[in-house]
């Protein structure tokens, strides 16, 4: 009745019907195309179906049988979700109209009225079977090529947040910084829209891009003279408006960057670059920004760059250790924030400190 079966192979059609002579009649018309499968009702025939789902091309159902009828092994495949995949052909000698519309309405592929035509069945059956295995390759084929397009877009977007880093790096070391600085001001990030409000309404995706885009917050920094970038002491006000000047600039150059427009990163960049030194109360430059005109991700860069800054030693400062640098920020004596931000900030404070290695913050070096 049944030929050995090879799993994995879509080669196989199943025939359910109690009749054993149109069980026979079915079988001898595609034994030649096809491995056949019996069934003698609905409930073996759903038993097989399971048991080799990956083989089976097509069933042919007859609608009235003991144990469990035609009509019932459709309604079982259509809650599997069988019928999206494997063609079904209702062959009977049920006429009944009502029958036939609720078969179609399932799923089934045709109706085949007994007695059967041989040639006539196996052109109907065949043509459908061909039409879902050119489906099947399609299929295969397009997942091959998203899963092809997909590598090869997170290569590129690795390459691209490589070259991110390495710029962004580059610029801290020629502020005699560690390089370390754009490391944390990403992980301050990512752990603020991660663990506080202030992230919700994100999705994963959108939080990396953030925090990627935060790490060049410094770029424009590239353009200001090592004199005034590199200077020990306090600067002038001539060389402090200098100074304000990477906010703009920093925009400014990764608009002229046509290969960063791809990165998802992009438009939180310009907007970080720009106005991480906006501030609450409208005193920040370089557009005097007021409160929620500066957008949620430049306002959170704003507050983990003053941080940062404050409990690192610098070319111009030795660091402060945590809690004094908290109380600084609190105290306005950094620039004015958002009261709900500080808030947050203050929740998850404790698990930023652990970003920093020993001895990087104030405890184990002389403060100011």
């Amino acid at each position: 009745m049944t030929e050995e079966l090879h799993p994995g192979r879509l080669d196989t059609l199943l025939i359910v019907d109690d009749t054993e002579l149109n069980r026979a009649l079915l079988a001898e018309i595609f034994k030649k195309t096809y491995r056949i499968l019996e069934a003698e009702d609905g409930r073996e025939g759903l038993e097989k179906l399971q048991a080799h789902r990956d083989e089976i091309c097509a069933v042919l159902l007859d609608v009235i049988m003991p144990v469990m009828d035609g009509m019932e092994v459709l309604h079982r495949m259509k809650e599997q979700g069988l019928l999206a995949r494997i063609p079904v052909f209702l062959i009977t000698a049920e006429d009944s109209a009502a029958v036939v519309r609720e078969a179609y309405e399932l799923g089934v592929m045709d109706v085949i009225n007994k007695p059967v035509i041989p040639y006539v069945v196996s052109r109907r059956v065949g043509s459908v079977i061909e039409l879902f295995r050119a489906r099947e390759r399609l299929d295969h084929m397009v997942a091959t090529q998203r899963s092809e397009i997909r590598r090869q877009a997170n290569k590129i977007m690795d390459l691209n947040r490589g070259l991110i880093e390495a710029l962004s790096t580059a610029i801290e070391f020629r502020s005699c910084e560690s390089g370390d600085h754009v490391q944390r001001i990403h992980d301050i990030t990512k752990i603020m829209l991660e663990r506080t409000r202030f992230g919700e309404g994100l999705t994963p995706e959108e939080v990396d891009s953030i925090s990627l885009a935060a790490i060049m917050h410094d770029v424009g920094k590239i353009s200001i003279p090592d004199a005034i970038l590199n200077k020990p002491g306090r600067l002038t006000p001539e060389e402090f408006e200098v100074m304000k000047t990477h906010a703009a600039q920093g925009c400014q150059m990764l608009e002229r960057i046509p290969q960063l427009r791809d990165s998802e990163a992009y438009d939180y960049a310009c907007d970080i670059a720009r106005h991480h030194h906006e501030r609450w109360d409208g005193r920040g430059y370089p557009d005097g920004l007021k409160g929620d005109e500066i957008s949620i991700w430049a306002q959170i860069v704003s507050l983990a760059d003053v941080y940062d800054a404050l409990v690192s030693k610098r070319v111009y400062k030795s660091a402060f250790d945590f809690e004094t640098a908290v109380q600084m920020i609190l105290d306005g004596k950094c620039g004015v924030f958002n009261p709900a931000l500080l808030e947050s900030f203050l929740t998850v404070e404790g698990e930023i400190r652990k970003l920093y290695a020993p001895g990087a913050a104030g405890e184990t070096q002389e403060g100011i």
